[in-house]
């Protein structure tokens, strides 16, 4: 297939606001790909490319060879220039992956190399998240939809079931739960109050657990036998980050399960430390000692326990693992012992608290009413998608940062409002380094905005919502302030505009 094909589709998806129109257009394109071309397909439809780094940026793509007047490159070739570009390192490399760049982007038409820029820097603006294309990969096999989800949530990304939804119902059903393969985690909706989450997650007043919410690293570790995997929510591997994690798995009485939990820094009084020094240690090898809780038990020797009730989850989960290293629940209907577990828990220093239903299934990679998290201060894990140069104290930072919510129907963010308060002078150092990194507009301080990827994740904490007609969601987000950078998020991970308008009583 030509990535001219792909141009076209992507150009036809960004021009219409219409949901269907877009899955239409995705899915005639994933039926012209060839067989072994469509994991590359899926991915660049859903903007991104297959190598995580490729060592070019913006700046390296501002300056580009004269277009080629015809269109000739395949998508297969456009993958392999790529994964040449990512394997480049050492002396010289600077120069060769100039070379190579030019190669790649001498064969392309002019629309060819506008897209392939916008795909290397994360900005092809079309709207087709991966929902999107997923409903579009189930409408070109001729699959159901929900197939197509499961299957992906299992083996951890689209791209990797594409193949076998063309192949049939049977092929996405084979895909299943993999011991040492990390599956996309369960996720929890948001409400603002005990009460509210407890009427969500059980509307017939049914018994439901309430689990203590750390403020860690979510977690999720497979063990086979010795062979011990530890991965992030978003599916990195951090096992050897980790050793007391892995000492821990290896010392439980089973040799094959997958558990899900935390994995967060304490103070000798058992009192949680700062995040950052908990997320220091997916990052670096770092002298700070975690601990871990699970809170979930999703596969046991031989037993996937994915479509099982919560409470028969739970059951095996306290069979297997101790108290010590389980996080605290009670299971209640009685909303007055919620509200009391709820307040214990904020008085030990953690963040709250997540309401179960007990019947509910594990539900990978969903945000629905099944799980609930309840916060005392409200927050919400936004997007940045633009920043602005600082003046007097902070002239020659990075400081004013555009947040957005993400917005399933669209592919796209909705503004809320921008903030520069609770920044540190450290974070200000780290956010103009990084925001520099994702530019896709001058960052030279040669303008005063500077547009960003919208791929950092950040937790804002506000005082309320208020209408507003700046934005076009319609809602502005009243005293924002930074809580923390999310390193362990992407921006599929962001609060969706749903969310906000939830929050905001419907508005």
């Amino acid at each position: 297939m030509l990535i001219a094909d792909l141009v076209t589709t992507s150009s036809t998806v960004a021009a219409t606001r219409s949901r269907k129109a877009k899955v239409v257009a995705l899915a005639e394109a994933l039926d012209r790909a060839e067989r072994d071309e469509l994991p590359l397909v899926v991915s660049y439809l859903g903007g991104a490319l297959r190598q995580r780094r490729t060592g070019l940026g913006w700046r390296g793509l501002q300056s580009l060879p004269d277009p080629a007047d015809e269109p000739s490159l395949t998508v297969t070739e456009v993958h392999q220039a790529f994964d040449e570009l990512a394997a480049l390192a050492g002396s010289g490399s600077q120069q060769a992956r100039a070379t190579a760049r030019d190669e790649l982007f001498g064969r392309a038409t002019t629309e060819e190399q506008r897209w392939l820029r916008g795909l290397v820097t994360g900005e092809v603006r079309q709207g087709a998240l991966d929902a999107l294309v997923q409903e579009a990969l189930a409408a070109a096999a001729d699959v159901r939809l929900a197939s197509v989800r499961r299957a992906a949530m299992l083996s951890g990304s689209t791209v990797a079931v594409a193949q076998a939804a063309f192949e049939g119902e049977e092929a996405l059903a084979a895909v299943g739960l993999e011991v040492g393969r990390p599956v996309l985690p369960m996720l929890a909706s948001s409400a603002p109050d005990v009460a509210a989450a407890l009427a969500k997650a059980a509307p017939d007043g049914a018994p439901v657990a309430v689990d203590t919410k750390l403020d860690g690293i979510r977690i999720q570790v497979h063990r086979d036998g010795d062979e011990v995997v530890v991965a992030t929510r978003s599916l990195d591997d951090i096992t050897h980050r980790l050793p007391e994690v892995v000492a821990l798995a290896r010392s439980l009485p089973a040799d094959r399960f997958v558990l899900d939990g935390e994995a967060i820094a304490l103070d000798d009084d058992g009192r949680p430390r700062p995040f950052q020094e908990t997320a220091s240690r997916t990052s670096m090898d770092a002298g700070v000692a975690v601990t871990a809780y699970f809170f979930d038990l999703l596969h046991l020797d031989g037993r996937d326990l994915l479509d099982t009730p919560g409470e028969e989850r739970a059951a095996a989960l306290e069979a297997l693992v101790p108290e010590s290293s389980r996080v605290p629940r009670i299971v209640t209907a009685d909303p007055a012992e919620a509200e009391a577990f709820a307040a214990e828990v904020l008085a030990a220093g953690h963040e709250g608290v997540v309401v179960k239903g007990l019947g509910s299934p594990y539900a990978a990679g969903r945000r629905g009413a099944a799980w609930v998290k309840v916060k005392p201060v409200h927050t919400l894990d936004l997007v940045v998608l633009a920043v602005e140069w600082g003046s007097g104290r902070r002239q020659g930072w990075l400081s004013n940062i555009h947040l957005g919510a993400r917005d399933p129907e669209t592919g796209g963010f909705v503004m809320l409002g921008k903030t520069f308060k609770g920044m540190t002078d450290e974070v200000l150092a780290w956010q103009t380094e990084r925001f520099t990194e994702l530019a896709t507009s001058p960052a030279d301080g040669s303008a005063y905005v500077v547009e960003v990827r919208p791929e950092q994740v950040v937790e804002i904490a506000f005082d309320g919502l208020q209408r507003s007609t700046r934005y076009p969601g319609g809602l502005a987000l009243r005293f924002a302030r930074v809580v923390r950078y999310r390193e362990d998020k992407t921006a599929d991970d962001a609060d969706t505009i749903e969310t906000v308008r939830t929050l905001a009583g419907g508005s």
